[in-house]
């Protein structure tokens, strides 16, 4: 039989106790008796039951995190952001991938209670009546990171997708283009559907560009998604000389079908991306992207999940907006008469 605290007791010759407080790192233990319960802690292989642990100690060192779709070169990439950050805290993951289905997350948001995790993290912001009314009721600190639902009164750590979206579609225009499409999201998402089709609207607008309705598709974010959106729009006619996307994933998608359509990104084509993910280097040409702070995204969600958990007074009451960025290589090129 695996070995108990009270083994670990006896073999030290201390009190059940003074085990206990050395396993939680109390200070006020004296050094001989310290050495004492971690030989015997060797001696004996004990390993300490961390849900006995969690209970008396009201607190289990975990997060839930719900992603919506781990296959995405973001929620990937922001996924190990907040992995990284939450290990130098001492904090694990319960990581569940509901792959877009509100089932699932009411599913895992229950899990998430049950396991008593101290915090949760949710990316997916298409919340149904029923999850709505279960995190309201949770006793739980959550935080939203990279979405905003449009009736939660969590914080969330996002940027501005509006600004975001515009400034991309304005860099396309700086460069001299006026026919530009547009490859979208699922409208239903307000922050990365919504916010960035009516920045793309508003920046062509400013400029009194016309807004070509055969120029825009909406998809889900991933490559496949591109590539189909982008083949309906090349069967127009005449083709946009630019195009952005919503996401990296939809933008590499778009810019394989522009190759297989013996076109050439940027000579016919240019493409800008939104995300600023690990894809846009390995792609060529190389991807030209509306970037998020992907890294710092996710290493404040959980710094300030933790504030929360703790309590902290000093923890921001409104949403932490953080500053978006255009990265220029080689995907986008000025405008072209020949075109």
């Amino acid at each position: 039989m695996a070995p108990k605290i009270k083994d670990v007791a006896k073999q030290a010759g201390v009190s059940v106790t003074t085990v206990s407080r050395v396993l939680n790192g109390e200070k006020y233990v004296k050094d001989d008796l310290k050495a004492r319960v971690k030989r015997a802690i060797d001696e004996l292989g004990y390993a300490p039951s961390h849900i006995a642990r969690s209970l008396v100690r009201k607190k289990t060192n975990l997060i839930g995190v719900i992603v919506p779709d781990l296959t995405s070169s973001f929620y990937s990439t922001i996924l190990s952001s907040i992995e990284e950050t939450a290990s130098l805290n001492d904090y694990n993951l319960l990581v569940c991938n509901i792959i877009e289905d509100t089932d699932k997350e009411f599913k895992y948001l229950n899990v998430f209670n049950e396991m008593r995790v101290d915090g949760i993290i949710i990316m997916h912001e298409k919340l149904n009546d029923e999850i709505r009314a279960f995190l309201n009721k949770l006793d739980i600190p959550i935080i939203f990171s990279s979405v905003r639902p449009s009736d939660q009164t969590f914080l969330s750590v996002i940027i501005d997708d509006y600004a975001a979206a515009f400034d991309a579609t304005h860099y396309l225009i700086e460069l001299g283009h006026q026919r530009i499409g547009f490859i979208g999201g699922d409208m239903r998402d307000v922050t990365s559907g919504q916010n960035r089709y009516i920045g793309y609207r508003g920046a062509l607008s400013e400029r009194n560009i016309p807004i070509v309705d055969e120029y825009i598709r909406f998809g889900d974010y991933k490559i496949q998604s591109g590539y189909n959106l982008m083949k309906e729009i090349l069967a127009c006619g005449t083709h946009p000389t630019a195009i952005f996307a919503v996401s990296d994933d939809m933008a590499v998608g778009a810019m394989n079908c522009v190759h297989d359509h013996q076109l050439k990104v940027p000579d016919d084509i240019s493409i800008i991306g939104f995300d600023g993910s690990q894809l846009t280097e390995l792609v060529r040409p190389q991807l030209s992207s509306m970037e998020q702070p992907i890294q710092d995204m996710g290493k404040v969600t959980v710094e300030t999940l933790l504030d929360l958990i703790s309590g902290d007074a000093e923890t921001p009451k409104e949403d932490i907006i953080l500053k978006h960025k255009l990265v220029v290589r080689n995907s986008c090129g000025p405008y072209r008469e020949d075109k």
